[in-house]
């Protein structure tokens, strides 16, 4: 018990005294429900886009938000690799595996939390405006997806981060791709295949509702890919910070 509590209380306090580290996932819930929000109020009702697969108008806000996500990702140990005060921290948890999965634990308890009050409130909105129909085939599995997808953005970022050891170049590289890069391979001919079995694009694809026969997974294959990538990231994370912080 010992074990495992020591390096999650630590984290917590790291959390909890950090400015960045409470404030982000407060912004990804912001921006998410926020922009949804506003989104389904000034075009719910007209652009048919949001409502033939009502997904896409519940998780737009999730477009923006899932950067602040991804950040959280990083910060959690990019921050202290980048103030090198991960040399005190390990000092502290000379045991790198126990350090680690404190970081992956939190990490992951901090993305589902973000999940769940991102989720309920693009839910709530959605059905205060454009109306939420939860009996249609798919919803119900849809909005799991998306609390799960949080939790899981957020470990993969935290376990490449802790690949590069440097904050800056996760930041760097890591929130452009989500935001721009997947985006654009979507959108070209000859990559898109390849495009939608990356992590962030198999994720958001297990959200939707409809099928696209442009896509060659499924709904619920996407999350499992999306799951494949998570857990080779935070054991990649893990490998590097047992051979190169020792």
């Amino acid at each position: 018990m010992t074990a495992t509590t020591h390096p999650l209380r630590a984290e917590w306090v790291k959390v909890t005294t950090l400015r960045p580290l409470w404030t982000t996932p407060l912004l990804a819930a912001v921006l998410s429900v926020g922009i949804t929000t506003a989104v389904q109020i000034a075009y719910g009702k007209v652009d048919t886009s949001l409502t033939e697969d009502p997904m896409v108008g519940l998780y737009y806000g999730l477009n923006f938000g899932q950067v602040a996500v991804a950040c959280l990702g990083i910060l959690l140990i990019g921050q202290e690799y980048a103030t090198g005060t991960v040399r005190t921290s390990l000092t502290a948890v000379p045991d790198r595996t126990r350090f680690y999965r404190g970081k992956l634990l939190i990490g992951a308890g901090l993305g589902l939390a973000v999940g769940l009050v991102t989720v309920a409130g693009s839910a709530l909105a959605t059905a205060g405006t454009v109306g939420l129909d939860l009996g249609r085939p798919g919803a119900v599995r849809a909005l799991v997806a998306g609390v799960l997808y949080h939790p899981l953005l957020v470990v993969l970022c935290l376990g490449l981060t802790t690949m590069l050891r440097n904050l800056t170049a996760a930041m760097g590289l890591l929130t452009p791709m989500l935001f721009l890069g997947t985006t654009i391979l979507s959108a070209l001919p000859g990559l898109r295949e390849v495009a939608w079995i990356l992590p962030d694009r198999a994720g958001l694809h297990a959200l939707r509702l409809g099928e696209n026969p442009d896509i060659p997974i499924g709904h619920t294959t996407g999350l499992l890919v999306m799951l494949c990538w998570t857990a080779l990231a935070a054991y990649g994370g893990l490998r590097v910070l047992r051979h190169k912080d020792s």
